[in-house]
């Protein structure tokens, strides 16, 4: 008896040790996960009670009701936005992409001493305020700036062109805004190949352009969606760019949200509208998700 008791103590001291371990782990824990409920989940539990009717100020019955995605599902106006926001964010991502797989090779490959510089000059742009980048272009872009003034001058034209207020200039701050993002996900992962796979490539006979499309693509595929991912989300959700540069032309889910809260007040379909764009978000990284396993599979 002495004996089993000499083994079975040690155990149960160990099993208090364990607990008290993570007990610690989960006191240390605690002041994060209550930051990320207070601040996080309550806002979001709240936009879904207010999307279906609950605590909506503007709703008199205060009963669970799902007129508010009837709404947007069914009504043809709000169809064409949903259709327009994500015509704006694919567009853009694409733009993007063409842009900066380039600037992102040359990077790696290409500029030697140079990389430093442009990595400086790509990340500049993002310590300054969005708003003020987009009034730059509102600047060039104006009856009486540069660029009008430009191609009048070179009789391009004969009267200045109505740039602002359309599509071309909301594309044009768009990719100026979420290139960088684009180029930051994809030299890391291009920095990562191993130059010796395309130099066999070139040995057995492949040009430039093939050792490029079957060697060096595919291997930085992760960093194009990564990339690619992100800057749709960006995009998804940005607003600033479409009301200053595009006047209210160029509707999108997140500038109709800002108008149903500022001018409207409808709150319940305003917050059906976000947790809409909360869907698309999470469908993008659900995606993402998919093509790492995919990957490591």
């Amino acid at each position: 008896m002495a004996s089993l008791a000499a083994i079975t103590m040690p155990a149960s001291a160990v099993a208090k040790h364990a607990l008290r371990r993570r007990a610690r782990r989960w006191l240390l824990v605690f002041p994060a996960l209550a930051f990320l409920a207070m601040f996080f989940g309550v806002p979001l539990l709240q936009n879904a009670a207010r999307s279906l009717g609950v605590g909506d100020p503007a709703s008199v019955s205060q009963v669970i009701t799902l007129d508010h995605y009837y709404k947007l599902l069914a009504d043809p106006y709000y169809l064409g936005v949903i259709f327009e926001t994500l015509k704006v964010s694919s567009l853009t991502t694409a733009l993007c992409l063409l842009i900066g797989y380039p600037v992102a090779y040359v990077m790696v490959r290409l500029a030697g001493r140079l990389a430093v510089p442009m990595l400086f000059l790509l990340i500049t742009p993002l310590l300054t305020s969005i708003i003020m980048r987009t009034f730059g272009w509102r600047v060039l872009f104006a009856r009486r700036g540069m660029v009008n003034e430009f191609l009048v001058q070179i009789h391009v034209v004969d009267q200045p062109l109505a740039i602002l207020s359309s599509s071309f200039s909301v594309y044009i701050g768009m990719v100026h805004v979420l290139v960088p993002f684009m180029v930051l996900s994809i030299v890391p992962v291009l920095q990562g190949v191993d130059r010796r796979l395309e130099d066999s490539a070139r040995v057995l006979g492949a040009g430039a352009a093939r050792t490029f499309l079957t060697v060096t693509l595919p291997l930085t595929l992760e960093g194009v969606a990564t990339g690619c991912v992100l800057v749709f989300m960006l995009a998804n959700g940005s607003f600033v760019t479409m009301l200053l540069l595009g006047d209210g032309n160029v509707v999108t889910l997140p500038l109709l949200i800002f108008q149903q809260f500022t001018l409207t007040h409808e709150i319940g379909l305003a917050s059906a509208m976000g947790n809409l764009l909360l869907l698309i978000v999470l469908v993008c990284l659900y995606a993402q998700l998919r093509l790492a396993r995919l990957k490591e599979a």
